[in-house]
């Protein structure tokens, strides 16, 4: 038996790497007989287990095609988790088979394992591909759902061909998958196309081994297949012979629509018509969080954005998520007369910009010409997305004036993905329709199925087994209990999907969680085991098993709060350790947090806890800003601050952000998370300098500098309010800020791997999603002949720690422990 992996056919890092399935068809006769040139000698048979991604990805047309080219004869079948081959014939093509598939698999798919051994002779008379068998499996993949290919394309807008403007075609290179799947493995009749049976033409074409939808199991036409339907605001069917032209003219008269796509709905209006736009965010309850809008092609979207060579392979991948685009212009805002009104991305420097991914979205914005369009969430502010007609009805009524739906069913509620381009590298911000749920290979061996249950807002979980750890689509925040629902049924679906069953249930140490207390509940009830795992560590540990990494870091974690060892609020976080265990080595200096959440809702109150803290004039500074803070309020504030009364310690760099944007008037209150840090960014971007505010102090013994734990932040807050004192621009604040924090960020790191050994060093947490300081951090460090890694795979977020998790149960748990907790 042996044993390889194939490098050929693999995800990269900025999307899929292509391969032709259709340059090795074989010929074909509808006997089923083959008819190219035999191959001599002896025969044998050989059977062949080919694991990875290759479901759902054309891999059987691909095998079949190539076993006739090659005058086989035997089988190919789908297995949980696998593709087995039988194949018959001389050990000369049998051993092309095999070359084959390790060199020209199908473009979508992923080899991690391919194992051959040789059977008896069977005397098969033709090749086929045989209905598919669950049979247990340890590693079961499922392809994520892939942009409509170019093949596909071409079709779409052929006057000629049969599926000519019909917005569900798809082939074995494209369409859905996640979201259409019950269960494994990845059939028809598993999948919510079941309830569509094929006319006679897509059956010849799914039963055509020459045919690019040979087993493609959404294959669909528009004598088939699932239709549009055109709805009024109540949810009530309209009489349209076009649906499609009927939305997109009402889309062209500012009103705003409801779009079911892949993974949910999406409300839909004009970007560039401000009424539309201001209406979209009243009846949304979302004020000012961003909008990301879509676009035709990338030449529109250079219109108003600057788009390097890595942003635009990442707009035009089969992942085709929403990209984070630096505006073109210096100011804040975009000018109307440049076609996108200001309140798509208030206060923002960048834009999440989209090209279309489905048939559907192809036809749209062919329809609606160069005009760039609204494609948000369809929901209220902090709901998850819609995806189910009934609750699409319920919940956006009243908020859309048009729904433009389908009846082909989504079984799996799916955002779209975000992602932003730092120093040439990806950088996810939520990782979801497109990605998920690709595994993450692991640097070790997981030593049993375990499940691990993420945190409380931007919510991911994570299935594991052997070296692969599979993530889940944005489940979101798990506040909201349609959230909670979809995060618990989901974790059945992923179970079943992947035949892993856990016996190990992986959690964040912070006991309110709703994600700590499924895992502790459901570990009581199933009498398996519960691990407990701080935040920030699994933070360090999620930014060490996407690249590899063994030993000892330096974790720079910068986040809003984790629970701390110490019970405090942690997120300033400069720790050394590995995934095994850690040491708290410095923070950044805490201050009270008065009103507790509240006050991350209100900048303003950090902000003068931090003026207290460093004794500067916090009377002075709320007279520059009475109109947004009432003296009553000021004053019991104060008193809270005082007296430690609903104010708990907290050593948030994400706070130290939002204090800094009150000082400066950017921002007394934030009506979504990040908010304050995001404009701050903004500002500071729009000008160059190194200029930073006085570092913290540094202590020196016998001439040395030995580490301060506690990372002072007085002088850059002195220093901000003196900047505000003498009327600094506030751009030149904020640019001063970011590279104060760097420089102090630098100092620390410095500092700790000149006391130990350790040259490695991983940035995470959500603060790291700030480009800026991202990026003065990274190229500093490097300028002090230290190896820094990002985040590249998995968000810097809360998004990212259930792979972590799932790192430190691997180093910390024992094989098939005995049901305990352990804390």
């Amino acid at each position: 038996m042996d044993e390889a992996t194939s490098p050929a056919a693999s995800f990269s890092q900025t999307g899929l790497v292509a391969s032709s399935t259709t340059e090795n068809a074989a010929s074909y006769s509808s006997g089923g007989r083959n008819t190219t040139k035999s191959i001599e000698g002896p025969m044998q048979r050989r059977a062949i287990t080919v694991s990875g991604i290759v479901q759902g990805v054309g891999f059987r047309p691909f095998v079949c095609s190539l076993a006739s080219q090659l005058q086989l004869v035997g089988f190919v079948q789908n297995r949980s988790g696998e593709v087995h081959i039988e194949a018959e014939g001389s050990a000369t093509a049998l051993d092309l088979l095999t070359e084959q598939l390790r060199s020209h698999a199908p473009a979508l798919s992923r080899i991690d394992q391919l194992q051959s051994q040789s059977i008896p002779v069977g005397h098969d008379t033709r090749f086929q591909i045989v209905d598919s068998r669950s049979a247990l499996s340890t590693e079961v993949f499922v392809s994520p759902d892939v942009a409509m290919c170019v093949d596909c394309r071409r079709e779409l807008f052929d006057p000629a061909d049969r599926r000519y403007r019909y917005p569900f075609l798809n082939c074995t290179q494209c369409g859905p998958r996640l979201t259409i799947i019950h269960r494994a493995p990845y059939d028809r009749v598993n999948t919510t196309m079941a309830n569509f049976e094929m006319c006679a033409a897509c059956r010849d074409e799914y039963q055509n081994p020459l045919d690019r939808r040979f087993h493609a199991q959404p294959i669909a036409c528009p004598d088939c297949g699932p239709q549009l339907q055109l709805l009024d605001e109540f949810a009530v069917p309209i009489e349209s012979a076009d649906p499609l032209s009927s939305f997109v003219a009402a889309i062209k008269q500012g009103k705003i629509g409801a779009l079911k796509g892949i993974g949910g709905y999406h409300l839909v209006c004009l970007a560039s018509e401000d009424a539309a736009v201001n209406r979209l965010r009243q009846r949304k309850h979302r004020e000012q969080k961003p909008f990301a809008i879509m676009v035709r092609d990338c030449r529109l979207a250079e219109k108003w954005c600057v788009i390097d060579e890595a942003e635009q392979q990442l707009l035009q991948s089969p992942r085709r998520p929403i990209v984070c685009l630096r505006k073109r212009n210096d100011a804040v805002g975009i000018s109307k007369a440049s076609g996108i009104s200001d309140g798509v991305a208030p206060g923002n420097a960048f834009l999440g910009v989209m090209l279309p991914y489905s048939p559907l979205h192809e036809l749209l914005l062919d329809s609606i010409g160069d005009k760039p369009i609204v494609m948000t969430s369809g929901n209220r502010s902090d709901e998850p997305i819609a995806y189910e007609d009934a609750d699409a009805a319920e919940r956006l009524c009243g908020i859309a004036d048009q729904f433009l739906v389908h009846n082909r069913p989504i079984r799996v509620r799916c955002d779209d993905s975000v992602i932003r381009v730092i120093a040439g590298r990806e950088s996810p911000i939520r990782r979801s329709r497109g990605c998920a749920p690709m595994p993450i290979k692991l640097p070790f061996r997981c030593p049993q199925p375990m499940l691990a249950v993420g945190g409380q807002l931007k919510n991911v979980f994570a299935l594991a087994s052997g070296s692969n750890a599979f993530l889940s689509h944005h489940m979101g925040d798990l506040d909201d209990l349609a959230a909670l629902d979809s995060f618990q049924r989901d974790i059945g679906l992923y179970e079943q999907l992947f035949g892993i069953a856990p016996r190990a249930l992986v959690h964040d140490s912070h006991p309110d969680y709703a994600s700590t207390t499924y895992a502790i509940e459901r570990a009581e009830r199933e009498s398996t085991l519960a691990l407990a795992v701080q935040h920030h560590h699994a933070h360090l540990a999620s930014c060490m098993a996407e690249h590899g990494i063994e030993g000892e870091v330096i974790g720079v974690v910068f986040d809003g709060s984790g629970f701390g060892n110490d019970k405090t609020i942690w997120g300033g976080e400069f720790l050394v350790g590995g995934y095994r265990s850690f040491k708290r080595a410095a923070h950044l200096l805490p201050i009270r947090l008065p009103g507790a959440d509240k006050a991350t809702k209100e900048p303003w109150r950090v902000a003068l806890s931090y003026l207290m803290m460093a004794n500067c004039d916090a009377e002075a500074w709320r007279s520059e800003c009475s109109e947004a803070i009432s003296l009553n309020e000021f004053r019991v504030v104060q008193q809270m601050i005082d007296h430690g009364f609903n104010s708990p310690w907290t050593s948030s760099a994400g706070r130290l952000f939002d204090a800094v944007a009150a000082i400066t008037g950017v921002r007394q209150t934030v009506h979504f998370e990040g908010q304050a840090a995001i404009e701050l960014e903004a500002l500071a971007l729009q000008v160059d300098c190194d200029e930073t505010y006085p570092l913290n102090s540094t202590e020196r013994i016998d001439g040395r500098t030995v580490l301060q734990e506690v990372v002072d932040t007085r002088p850059l807050i002195c220093g901000v309010v003196s900047d505000c004192k003498n009327k600094v621009d506030k751009t030149l604040i904020a640019r001063r800020f970011h590279n104060t924090l760097a420089a102090i960020t630098v100092q620390t790191c410095v500092q700790l791997a000149n006391s130990g050994s350790v040259d490695r060093i991983v940035l995470s947490g959500g603060v790291f999603m700030n480009t800026l300081l991202s990026v003065l951090v990274s190229e500093q460090l490097r300028a002090k002949g230290l190896r820094v890694f990002t985040h590249q795979r998995v968000p810097a977020n809360d998004g990212g720690i259930c792979l972590g998790q799932i790192a430190v149960a691997a180093h910390t748990l024992p094989p098939f422990s005995s049901p305990k907790t352990l804390r």
